[in-house]
């Protein structure tokens, strides 16, 4: 609990360490980006910013104190005592505890999402979402979200039930297969649910982007690009997939915006990320981990104490996996700047090889200036901001690095 009120005191100070930091420096171009951000674009970029922390900040903060009052008001024996006079079967019976629980939480956050997306994101000029699509999308997630997490809870609790001993060991084999899974799945099932996938029609940029790939000894595998426009003006391509799933994806409002070299140059560092192996090295991690924490939980889910303070009247292990989860997140949030840190290692070498891949810098930090602007990325943020949540180095950092490593003129595409 002491970790739960200092994770929220730290996650304040952070925000206003950073904002304060970017309302200082935020309106004046820094010379790296002299002739190329006006004025007006980095102060749109500032108030974008700030705007968005502040939003993001009162969100956090009623999750926060939803988290408090769930654990401390006696909600969770109530709602425990409640599903069990219905005297359901036990994989059910947490079901439906679980399913009350995550409907609470999604009503929640609903003001939160429609401000931010009819709000926020229109003041700014990126969001081109209609209310009938918002909703669509929303009732979708719900379903998909419902459907995939109901299957692997229920394995869950079936596996709690029924190999009491050795049930940790089982759900971490069952987690690592349901990752990859959904890895396969995602782009020919889940994505199409969303977004309209079509083979990308500019020929020249597909025989480049597979003769890019080639030249890193990469497959380029099929080539999409998707009406991203329809929800938003943010700007972004990825791979995706694994095995035959395996895909490139580029946003119809990056192929707007970009030019052909800058989109290669986009595309050679994700292949980057690919030859280096960042995506199994990731899944390792995370397969690893969950198989610690798999085993914790374990250890810690019929120990009376954790239910005896919490007003449950005996163990009750889907309601003990409630309470490890809430009261977990605070020793994960903790640990987040390890992730980072280890994220920002892998964009460091994927950037070093779109130098070598392209021939020069100059593509990749034309398009990463390029995406800033579209996105309205803070330039400025504070390094310990930075170093505690950024998946990616800042901006800066990247560019001066790029300069200093990537000395070629022209690129060979």
């Amino acid at each position: 609990m002491a970790l739960l009120v200092l994770q929220a005191i730290v996650q304040w100070l952070l925000n206003r360490l950073n904002i304060g930091h970017l309302k200082r420096r935020g309106h004046q171009v820094p010379p790296a980006l002299a002739g190329e951000i006006d004025a007006h674009t980095l102060d749109r970029m500032t108030d974008y910013t700030v705007e968005s922390s502040r939003l993001t900040s009162r969100e956090t903060l009623v999750d926060e104190l939803l988290i408090l009052l769930i654990l401390l008001a006696g909600f969770l024996p109530w709602l425990q005592a409640g599903v069990m006079r219905r005297q359901l079967p036990f994989v059910l019976s947490g079901l439906v505890f679980f399913g009350l629980l995550a409907l609470l939480t999604a009503a929640l956050a609903l003001p939160f999402g429609y401000y931010r997306t009819f709000f926020l994101e229109k003041k700014y000029g990126f969001s081109t979402i209609t209310l009938p699509l918002w909703l669509s999308d929303l009732l979708k997630g719900l379903v998909i979200s419902a459907f995939l997490m109901g299957l692997l809870l229920a394995a869950l609790l079936s596996l709690i039930h029924w190999a009491a001993a050795t049930w940790w060991l089982w759900v971490w084999a069952l987690f690592a297969l349901f990752q990859l899974l959904i890895l396969w799945l995602y782009p020919v099932v889940i994505a199409p649910l969303f977004n309209k996938y079509e083979p990308l029609k500019d020929e020249n940029l597909k025989e480049a982007i597979t003769e890019l790939l080639g030249k890193s000894g990469l497959k380029a595998g099929a080539i999409y690009q998707m009406d991203a426009g329809k929800r938003s003006r943010h700007t972004n391509a990825y791979f995706t997939g694994w095995g035959k799933t395996k895909r490139i994806v580029l946003f119809d409002t990056l192929l707007a915006s970009h030019t052909p070299a800058e989109i290669l140059a986009v595309l050679a560092h994700e292949a980057g990320h690919w030859k280096g192996k960042h995506l199994a090295k990731q899944l390792v991690f995370r397969t690893a981990g969950s198989l610690f924490t798999l085993y914790a939980v374990y250890r810690l889910l019929n120990w009376p104490l954790l239910y005896q303070t919490f007003g449950f009247a005996g163990v009750v292990p889907w309601a003990g996996l409630c309470l490890l989860s809430l009261l977990g997140g605070p020793a994960f949030y903790f640990l987040s700047p390890l992730g980072a840190a280890v994220s920002r290692r892998f964009e460091r070498e994927a950037d070093d090889f779109t130098c070598r891949l392209m021939g020069s810098g100059l593509p990749m930090r034309s398009a990463l200036v390029r995406l800033a602007k579209d996105n309205l990325a803070n330039l400025f943020p504070h390094p310990f901001y930075a170093w505690f949540y950024y998946s990616h180095p800042p901006l800066l950092e990247r560019i001066a690095r790029l300069e200093k490593n990537c000395r070629g003129g022209e690129t060979i595409f």
